[in-house]
């Protein structure tokens, strides 16, 4: 995590629970464009998202925990190709709630379910590549 990070933003990591690590590492590499490397800490799996200069998180093995209408909606960045992300989910296993929608000066967002049946904003600042 950097200073920047670690000094001015609220929230600095997130666990994303899941049912099936391979398939939601699968999910989210494709869908955000990122990588997701997948690490083992005493005897425990899970899929830590690139997040080389910004704030992360990680996909953890909870079944139990995965929830898909309430609690806590997180926000995922995949600025500048929402579209081309939101086309993905269903290819991924995911569904889609709510289509691209503009939320006035803070961008645009989809409302999706994962592959693994959380729900998840997907957020762009703009909508497509300039």
């Amino acid at each position: 995590m950097t200073d920047f990070n670690t000094n001015y933003n609220r929230a600095v990591w997130f666990d994303i629970p899941v049912a099936d690590l391979d398939r939601a590492v699968a999910f989210y590499a494709r869908v955000l464009d990122i990588k997701v490397q997948v690490e083992e800490y005493e005897g425990v799996r899970f899929g830590v998202l690139d997040h080389e200069l910004g704030n992360g998180g990680c996909l953890v093995v909870d079944e139990i925990k995965v929830t898909s209408q309430q609690g806590i909606l997180v926000y995922l960045n995949v600025d500048g190709r929402i579209d081309e992300a939101v086309e993905l989910v269903t290819d991924m296993g995911g569904t889609v709630l709510q289509g691209v929608h503009n939320i006035g000066p803070h961008g645009f967002r989809a409302l999706i379910l994962d592959s693994e049946g959380n729900r998840l904003a997907l957020h762009a600042e703009r909508r497509s590549q300039e």
